[in-house]
């Protein structure tokens, strides 16, 4: 793994795809062993989840089903504080277990805002949510994150899903922002 360049910033390597397998994996197997008797609806929360909502599937060994939404609080490599919803949820959840799928947890802000819409509009019979990254430095809300694969630190990362300015998704390692670049 080498340093890479994604429009005006350096990104240098962080996770190998090795290393982001067998976390995944481990996270699976840990959601399996509380749904093992249920059908769980695992909702994908788009773009950045594509990678890791697949390779979860892969390795979990019970039954589920899947369904996405489509939320954006980001611009460039800042949170802008608002989410918006994008695309509308794409299966009836109601008294169904859930599991939010993220690729990255750091504010909390939208999921914040996702529980809201979980609640008032398509009462789950629970929600939980599983996490590829979670950021706890700045992650400051009531709530918790059920599931997480890793936690990282406050960085800019890059790569297996998540992007900067829709470039880098296709990446299979995770990069960081290199030091000396503006951080989020």
């Amino acid at each position: 793994m080498e340093s890479i360049q994604v429009h005006d910033k350096s990104f240098v390597p962080y996770l190998k795809h090795d290393e982001i397998q067998e976390i995944i994996k481990e996270l699976a197997l840990k959601v399996y062993e509380d749904y093992k008797d249920e059908t769980p609806i695992f909702i994908g929360v788009l773009n950045g989840v594509i990678m890791f909502f697949s390779d979860f599937l892969k390795y979990y060994p019970g039954k589920c089903e899947i369904a996405f939404l489509q939320v954006s609080s980001y611009s460039g490599t800042q949170s802008t504080g608002i989410v918006y919803k994008k695309m509308e949820l794409t299966k009836d959840v109601m008294d169904r277990h859930i599991i939010l799928m993220e690729d990255i947890v750091d504010t909390g802000n939208t999921l914040e805002n996702l529980f809201e819409y979980f609640k008032n509009t398509q009462r789950p019979k629970s929600l939980k949510v599983a996490s590829l990254l979670l950021k706890p430095d700045v992650f400051k809300k009531d709530f918790k994150v059920d599931y997480v694969a890793k936690e990282i630190p406050n960085k800019f990362v890059l790569g297996y899903g998540l992007d900067y300015d829709e470039l880098g998704r296709n990446l299979p390692d995770l990069y960081q922002l290199e030091e000396g670049r503006i951080n989020h």
